[in-house]
């Protein structure tokens, strides 16, 4: 296959070396010539000196990625089956956990082919594809899977027209087709899930150690609110651990038929939580002029969220987030403030809550933080890849 030289400024040659993955567009001096996609690239600085070996894809993220600092590696069946096998071994111990039967195999530049990510579901697989440029290796990436699992059926799901919005087309690849709902296991509470149904399956698998800790320390006998609660996984995690009352804020109008659906797969009568289709903006009010408090509010907000009303930004609007969340959490209460937004990292993510109780006038302690799971695999030289930041912040 063809190969486009990609030029690298001097300024970013040493993060390249380093081996640093990803493609921006800031540090490349020749963008001009990246014009389509799935094109290999060799990485050069200035001198002409090799720095990786890689394609050309847009995502959100940047340019492409690099693959290989190895000149003369190629990208043939035999590269993506080592990088998929040492995947799966690393994750041997989760295949023989019986209590989850739903998590991530493969987490694109973290196992080594930015751009991809494959999860398990109980037998089945479902690869994402975040740019076209990725989309060109299809073949050999499903074909490498193939010859390394036994598997039920296998879905994907392409992530990458230039809209940013999911392409929809028919999601399954090859194996059986499942029925669905299918139902998984996490930590020993059933989900059901959707392989079928646009680009989301009905459950954040990055959120896994954080729904046990809530489950197993902090919600027995509290009252807890779950803000863009999608369906609902924080609040069916608090119930099954005691929580005395469960509240479910979601403007989509799916997410109470959804919610409503994990309660049951997990015998909690949903007629007994609250799961109310409202902008969380407007719960925030409500709550406030009728001074109804929570035991313990959980901040889970997409990156970007628009309304009626309100356009929320992570990077702009998080801190006020955080003030409204103090207002109706109880003194000694817990703050479950959470982000996957990438443009920051944990210090200046701590830094909104300091200036959000600053702001409010109150004291706080932060109790414990959380990161990626161990099957959302990251590497050093690439910071942005551990995107997950959790803070438990008690209000004192």
């Amino acid at each position: 296959m063809e190969e486009i030289q990609v030029k690298i400024k001097n300024s970013f040659a040493k993060k390249y070396q380093s081996g640093f993955p990803l493609l921006i567009k800031e540090a490349i001096i020749n963008v001009q010539d990246l014009k389509e996609e799935g094109k290999l690239v060799k990485v050069i600085d200035e001198r002409g000196e090799f720095l990786g070996r890689g394609y050309y894809g847009r995502q959100n993220k940047g340019y492409g990625w690099i693959l290989t600092q190895k000149e003369t590696e190629l990208f043939d069946e035999a590269f993506f089956h080592k990088k998929i096998s040492t995947a799966l071994n690393r994750r041997s111990s989760l295949y023989q956990d019986d209590s989850t039967t739903a998590f991530r195999v493969f987490n694109g530049e973290g196992d080594g082919i930015g751009g991809v990510t494959i999860d398990y579901y109980d037998g089945f697989y479902v690869l994402s594809w975040y740019s076209e440029g990725v989309y060109q290796f299809k073949e050999l990436i499903i074909e490498s899977l193939k010859s390394l699992i036994e598997y039920k059926g296998i879905y994907q799901k392409k992530r990458f027209d230039t809209g940013g919005k999911y392409i929809e087309e028919d999601d399954f690849v090859i194996g059986e087709r499942g029925e669905f709902p299918l139902m998984v296991k996490e930590n020993g509470v059933n989900f059901a899930v959707y392989l079928n149904e646009g680009p989301m399956t009905g459950i954040f698998l990055d959120q896994r150690d954080v729904r046990k800790t809530i489950r197993d320390k902090y919600a027995k006998g509290k009252t807890v609110l779950n803000t863009f609660s999608y369906t609902g996984a924080f609040s069916v995690f608090a119930a099954v651990g005691g929580a005395r009352k469960t509240t479910s804020v979601d403007l989509a109008n799916r997410s109470l038929e959804k919610t409503k659906e994990q309660f049951e797969l997990n015998n909690i009568n949903p007629d007994t939580e609250d799961i109310k289709v409202m902008d969380v903006f407007k719960y925030f009010d409500f709550a406030k002029k009728n001074n109804i408090t929570f035991d313990m509010v959980i901040l889970d907000p997409p990156s970007f969220a628009r309304s009626k009303k309100h356009t929320f930004s992570v990077a702009k609007d998080y801190k006020d987030l955080i003030k409204d969340a103090i207002a109706i959490t109880s003194l000694n209460g817990m703050i479950v403030a959470s982000t996957n937004y990438a443009g920051f990292g944990m210090d200046k993510f701590k830094g909104f809550i300091q200036k959000a109780f600053n702001e409010s006038g109150g004291n706080y302690s932060i109790i414990e933080t959380f990161s990626l799971p161990e099957d959302f695999r990251t590497r050093k030289d690439f910071k942005e890849g551990n995107y997950l930041k959790v803070v438990f912040i008690q209000k004192k």
